[in-house]
């Protein structure tokens, strides 16, 4: 009987003075049961992961592999094989006696040879990231290096993209580089807003691809558009990829019935070589130009003061413009530049071996054919009017994503 109070609830309150030694050797199961959930929870993820995410991705690197395996080693043969003809015409004759033909010559083996050198740096990717799957399917990498793997996948899909449109484009001028000028359908504040995202749209498709480009011009205006817009892109094959898209951009907004336009508004895009090699060796008689001189500034208040120039070939009435340079000669320099590049695409497109002989009627300006339909409402969409392709999701394509209709455009100009 002396023994029951013991086991009687008056414990409860005496349980503060209970000897401070027992939490310490509690403490520590709490945190080590969850250390353990959260590794069990980690490892439950991870299998998730490899189960659900990786599969993909390892059917995507897979698929580039494949791709890389069977293209690859027939294109290395090529252009070696192309990369030694050149070496052989050059020790045919004496780089003296053409210059122009020499330099010609050594600029196609320094092409061959760079195209060599990606393929092996390609071929090595490829193999790398075969290495990679075949470790994951032994379950002995981590998600860090199964990553890299896919990087390399995808630099591998993407210069075979670029190596197969490069054999497609084989027009006079589809290796050089592209000058872009992007212009506001007219003065209206939703026109120059929709020229400003048709420039943005250019500057991300860029910057997605890793080429190299330029605003070299850009007449702001305070409502937020631009009135016109100039982009360089000085890598490789810009114009044969870009030549599709001169023409007029329109944006459409329908009623939500249906029953007509509630606003519409475009933006005028044109696309001339950018020769990267220097300048082209082309003779215009200067009593066919009208060069005038102005002020950045005049044309656009609130801009800084540049020299302006503009070039006008009087016989076929073309005219361009170069307000970038910080000097009036520079920028009188290049628009001559622009002009004979303009000039040259002119004479080739209406077969043409003289540009003197352009005359004012036979040039249709491209700026007046629509090439680009961006329907924002009821359903956003974009539509090709030159091919006929139609995609839709319009935030992707003002997004840069215009891949699609580079393609299709590049795959049209191979059949007509």
């Amino acid at each position: 009987m002396a023994t029951r109070p013991v086991s009687s609830p008056t414990p409860t309150k005496a349980a503060p003075l209970a000897p401070s030694r027992a939490f310490p050797r509690r403490t520590p199961r709490p945190s080590f049961t969850l250390i353990r959930a959260s590794q069990s929870m980690e490892s439950r993820n991870d299998r998730v992961f490899k189960e659900l995410g990786l599969y993909s991705l390892k059917k995507k690197i897979e698929d580039a592999v494949s791709r890389a395996e069977m293209i690859a080693p027939t294109a290395l043969e090529l252009e070696e094989a192309r990369r030694i003809r050149q070496e052989e015409v050059l020790h045919e004759y004496n780089l003296w006696d053409d210059l122009t033909r020499s330099n010609e010559s050594l600029a196609a083996l320094a092409d061959a040879i760079k195209v060599v050198d990606d393929l092996k740096d390609l071929r090595y990717k490829a193999e790398e990231a075969k290495l990679i799957t075949q470790l994951a399917d032994m379950d002995i990498i981590n998600h860090q290096l199964f990553k890299q793997a896919y990087k390399a996948s995808l630099d591998v899909s993407k210069f075979l993209d670029r190596y197969e449109m490069s054999k497609l484009l084989n027009g006079p001028y589809d290796k050089e580089g592209a000058c872009v000028t992007i212009q506001a359908g007219s003065e209206a504040i939703a026109s120059e807003v929709w020229a400003e995202k048709i420039l943005c749209m250019y500057a991300r498709w860029a910057e997605k691809h890793g080429f190299m480009g330029r605003v070299v011009e850009k007449y702001p205006f305070k409502g937020g558009g631009v009135r016109l817009a100039t982009i360089e892109f000085e890598s490789e094959y810009m114009y044969g990829y870009l030549l599709g898209e001169r023409g007029t951009h329109r944006m459409v907004c329908n009623s939500l019935d249906g029953s007509g336009v509630d606003e519409a508004c475009s933006a005028r895009v044109d696309v001339i070589p950018l020769f990267l090699d220097g300048p082209v060796d082309l003779h215009i008689d200067e009593n066919d130009i009208e060069i005038s001189s102005w002020s950045c500034e005049d044309k656009q208040p609130g801009c800084s003061s540049k020299p302006a120039v503009t070039v006008c070939h009087i016989p076929s009435s073309i005219t361009v413009q170069s307000s970038g340079e910080r000097s009036h000669f520079a920028n009188k320099i290049k628009a001559m530049n622009r002009l004979k590049a303009k000039l040259l695409v002119v004479a080739s497109e209406h077969g043409v071996s003289d540009v003197r002989r352009i005359k004012r009627g036979a040039v249709a300006s491209e700026w007046d054919h629509e090439t680009r339909e961006y329907m924002f409402r009821p359903q956003k969409s974009v539509r090709d009017l030159k091919t006929g392709i139609q995609l839709l999701d319009l935030n992707s394509v003002l997004d840069g994503n215009i891949d699609a209709f580079i393609s299709s455009h590049i795959s049209f100009r191979q059949v007509r």
